[in-house]
């Protein structure tokens, strides 16, 4: 049997951390770029929305479908490695297409698979780590990696597409996608262990008023930041400002991720995750009142770094909220069931709602949006709060197992 070299095995850690820069890099390249790569075509506007608005759609089914199948065969990483693969093959497809409705299928094809590698990634980690009771201490640690490759693959890939020019982005994202595909092949997991998923099990959990209103509070947070990830660029542009500056304001959002990603189990010392999440909400009040009505130079700086509490420490504490209903045979569906809610379904809503009031009442409105979903938010996951009973689950503390030291086994 083949074995890698000693000189280049990389423990398991390490390979989580590896395939979260790859992938979160292969979205900082086709997020922000791949949208000036159709208008270089000749796509209009309204082309271009639809083109972009597959990264969003294929979320609301995509992942809990592939969710369903990983948790059926208790194989999360087998199926990342079919779908990375398939993927890769589906990008070939942008050497050689050219007009519009080729392309849309295109679009939709390559990210209802590759949208298979967030939930059943985030899945994969937490599995692994819940086996030393290492959530708090690592996770943050392994998921900056993935926030350090959206930056860097942003930052230089604007200096890259600036000097090379936007047809070679077909090349760069083939090659991060395929780093991506092979990171695929070096992860591991530990056994799945446990009974399999009876019947009516996770309609049980989904059932919950607590699990429900937690959900709810997901899709408003990700509503309220769809404002954000669409126009916040273009609306520093119609504030003045210069694409270095928009590039610096982003830095700042995503450096401050970083930090936190890095100190969270200090956090996680001092309050649950549930507070964490209260917490996160009333930022987001203040934050995007700020950027909506305040919108001098400090202000806007200052609530950037805001962004660690409104993604950073909302992401990490829904993730280890989830652990306490979603184990077993329903992690997997549980971690794609949030990325359909939020992801999906509130960003698509929102980011079409805010297009709507950015059109009708003016920019700032689309921003003073998102400061009210942010207390739709707030409502959402304090019911939560009150409605909690006993975990179907065990929490990742319960769940520590002998085997000390798995991650660093394989």
């Amino acid at each position: 049997m083949f074995r890698i070299p000693l000189m280049f095995r990389i423990n398991s850690q390490s390979r989580f951390a590896l395939f979260f820069f790859f992938y979160y890099g292969y979205l900082g390249i086709v997020s922000p770029y791949l949208s000036l790569y159709f208008d270089a075509i000749g796509f209009t506007a309204i082309q271009i929305s639809l083109l972009m608005s597959m990264l969003q759609i294929t979320r609301i089914m995509g992942p809990f479908a592939w969710g369903w199948l990983a948790d059926f065969r208790q194989d999360r990483i087998g199926i990342m490695r079919v779908t990375a693969v398939i993927s890769l093959i589906l990008f070939t497809g942008i050497f050689y297409l050219q007009s519009f409705w080729p392309i849309l299928l295109w679009m939709f094809l390559l990210n209802t698979f590759s949208s298979s590698l967030t939930p059943l990634g985030e899945a994969a980690t937490l599995h692994a780590l819940q086996k030393e009771n290492a959530f708090e201490s690592r996770y943050g640690k392994l998921r900056l990696w993935g926030s350090i490759g959206f930056m860097f693959a942003v930052f230089a890939g604007g200096y890259w597409f600036e000097s090379q020019g936007i047809w070679s982005l077909t090349w760069v994202g083939w090659i991060l996608l395929a780093c991506v595909t092979l990171c695929t092949w070096i992860l591991w997991e530990p056994p799945m262990t446990g009974q399999p998923l009876s019947s009516g099990q996770m309609r049980h959990i989904i059932k919950r008023p607590e699990v429900l209103w937690f959900f709810s509070s997901t899709f408003w947070m990700i509503f309220a930041h769809a404002s954000l990830y669409v126009f916040y660029s273009l609306y520093l542009v119609k504030l003045g400002y210069g694409k270095e500056m928009i590039g610096f304001f982003w830095l700042i959002g995503v450096g401050a991720e970083v930090i936190y990603f890095y100190f969270q189990k200090r956090v996680y010392l001092k309050m649950s995750a549930r507070r964490i999440i209260e917490i996160s909400f009333l930022i987001g009040i203040v934050r995007f009142v700020v950027i909506a009505y305040v919108p001098a130079f400090w202000p806007l700086l200052i609530v950037q770094i805001f962004h660690a509490a409104t993604f950073a420490a909302h992401h990490s504490a829904s993730i280890q909220l989830m652990l306490t209903w979603f184990q077993g045979p329903t992690q997997a569906r549980g971690q794609a069931l949030y990325t359909t809610v939020a992801y999906g379904l509130g960003g698509s809503i929102g980011g079409v709602v805010a297009g709507w009031v950015w059109d009708s009442f003016g920019p700032a409105h689309a921003f003073g949006l998102s400061a009210v979903a942010c207390i739709f938010g707030y409502f959402s996951i304090r019911q939560s709060s009150r409605m909690a009973t006993t975990p179907l689950a065990t929490t990742p503390a319960a769940t520590t197992s002998s085997a000390s030291g798995v991650l660093d086994k394989k």
